[in-house]
């Protein structure tokens, strides 16, 4: 073990604060409370240290005049615009809310919709590679939640289809994405033991 030291705090630390959730100790809940605490403001400064990495990358991308570095300037005048906007009116403030509502939000509405097109083009693909069962009810279960979804130009919204992708999105959607929360949280907890154990070191022990 190259880093004993920072091994045991890691475990203890560990420990300390699951046990914190199951023992209604005070002075243990405390002491739980402190340490997220710590938690949140090493988050934070960790944020922070990110943002001036990735401004400094662009940075270096600007001075050294890529083809892309347009994309780098548009990039950096937002993250000023945004922080400065953020700070002075603060996040909830009419300016915050209207840079998400206004320009955020229709982007993440473009990328979702680019996203859905994408699917669609990949279960083609894998048509034209792979015949098979699961490929044909990917492509199908796709285009039935895609025109569900919106309406059809020329002809409407139509409500069987409507109701059939709420089916599909509240019942295998559903059970799908909660099998996948659970191999997560399972991969999460199984994750949690080893560090506690000292099996994994990301610390650098």
């Amino acid at each position: 073990m190259k880093a004993p030291v920072s091994t045991a705090i890691a475990i203890a630390a560990g420990i300390v604060v699951l046990l914190g959730y199951f023992i209604p100790y005070e002075g243990l809940v405390s002491i739980r409370t402190m340490m997220l605490r710590w938690a949140i403001i090493l988050a934070a400064f960790a944020l922070i240290v990110g943002v001036i990495n990735l401004a400094r990358v662009h940075v270096g991308k600007i001075k050294q005049g890529k083809a892309q570095a347009v994309y780098s300037v548009v990039l950096l005048v937002s993250l000023v615009i945004t922080v400065i906007t953020a700070s002075y009116f603060t996040p909830t403030g009419t300016w915050s809310l209207w840079i998400f509502n206004n320009i955020q939000l229709p982007i993440e509405a473009s990328l979702m919709a680019l996203l859905a097109i994408l699917l669609i083009v990949a279960g083609v693909r894998l048509l034209r590679r792979r015949l098979n069962t699961f490929s044909v009810i990917f492509l199908v279960t796709a285009l039935l939640v895609l025109i569900g979804t919106v309406p059809i130009l020329f002809v409407g919204e139509i409500p069987a289809l409507r109701l059939i992708r709420e089916v599909i999105v509240e019942v295998p959607g559903v059970a799908g994405a909660r099998g996948i929360l659970l191999g997560v949280t399972l991969g999460a907890i199984a994750t949690g033991v080893r560090v506690l154990i000292g099996a994994d070191r990301p610390y650098g022990g």
